[in-house]
């Protein structure tokens, strides 16, 4: 059985279409104070329950709501439960940067396993160490193929180099530059400890001269680590910089950071829901919803989601 929560009612529809089930009936409201009620209108006792949130803003909201349904369908007798989050909410903090600071991605796994879910399902963590953080299975997807395959069949990969934004993301900008035949550069930043979201470009690792430079990062938030970057290559002689992400999470200044930038195109994934005033020309929106509905078929027939992925995840 198929369960959406409210963040992202679209791409709960396209998952269901591809699976070829109905999304479960489901009542949901707030209470006057901002507390959620949920309710499903059909027995799940005995079935094997999937629970699709993205964590999208307000994000506080919608994972407190996919715990409730967690909670609903391990009191109503469900056999299984699998959470399915496109975006898994709070993964930048995986780790203590400084003292006195929490490690929010294990407090959220730690949350879904005492609401009850057996399961974890999730696209493009912000680190795969996150996987360690929930004690039981847990499905890391990867956009990547679906990514790829519209980066080169739109651009010539022969002249193509592929640019990490910065050191963290080195290891999956080596298996795109694998997949692509294409050679690998690196952007040296550093970021101010003291000021959130605040980037400062340094220098360019490797040959982008003359060349097109696909920038690969797991989401886009502020879009300054992005934009500047791009800024980066194009002074070091890059012919144009192209930018594949998979979660669109945009906040604040974004869309006019990447609008006013000389970045070609935005290649981006539908984890998260994009309103039709964030979008833009240069922006490509590519749906996840195959990949997942895949993934969470291999999961019920008892099949290898590892399979999806040329054994890589």
């Amino acid at each position: 059985m198929l369960f959406g929560g409210r963040s992202h009612p679209e791409l709960n529809d396209e998952v269901a279409e591809r699976l070829g089930v109905d999304l479960t009936p489901m009542r949901a409201h707030e209470f006057a104070n901002g507390e959620l009620y949920v309710r499903f209108d059909e027995s799940v006792r005995g079935c094997d329950a999937f629970v699709i949130q993205s964590h999208t803003a307000p994000i506080n909201e919608w994972i407190m709501e996919q715990l409730i349904m967690v909670d609903a369908l391990k009191r109503a007798s469900a056999k299984r439960i699998t959470v399915v989050m496109p975006f898994y909410g709070y993964a930048r903090q995986d780790k203590k940067h400084q003292g006195r600071e929490p490690i929010s991605a294990r407090l959220v796994a730690d949350m879904f396993k005492t609401a009850g879910a057996h399961r974890l399902m999730a696209v493009d963590l912000h680190t795969a160490q996150i996987q360690g953080f929930f004690d039981g299975p847990v499905d890391h997807l990867w956009a990547l193929p679906i990514l790829a395959d519209h980066v080169a069949s739109q651009y010539e990969t022969a002249n193509m180099t592929v640019v990490s934004p910065d050191a963290g993301r080195v290891r999956v900008a080596d298996v795109w530059a694998d997949r692509l035949g294409t050679p690998l550069a690196i952007i040296h930043k550093r970021r101010d400890p003291n000021v959130a979201n605040q980037v400062k470009v340094h220098e360019v690792v490797g040959d982008v001269e003359g060349r097109t430079c696909l920038l690969v990062d797991d989401m886009i938030d502020t879009a300054g680590t992005i934009t500047q970057a791009a800024e980066a290559l194009i002074a070091n002689g890059a012919a144009r910089v192209i930018v594949a992400a998979t979660h669109a999470v945009l906040s604040g200044p974004a869309v006019d950071r990447l609008k006013n930038s000389s970045i070609r195109e935005v290649v981006v994934t539908n984890t998260l829901p994009i309103a039709d005033e964030r979008r833009f020309d240069t922006l490509t929106v590519l749906s996840i919803a195959p990949l997942l509905a895949r993934a969470i078929r291999e999961v019920f027939e008892d099949g290898s989601v590892t399979s999806l992925f040329n054994g890589n995840a």
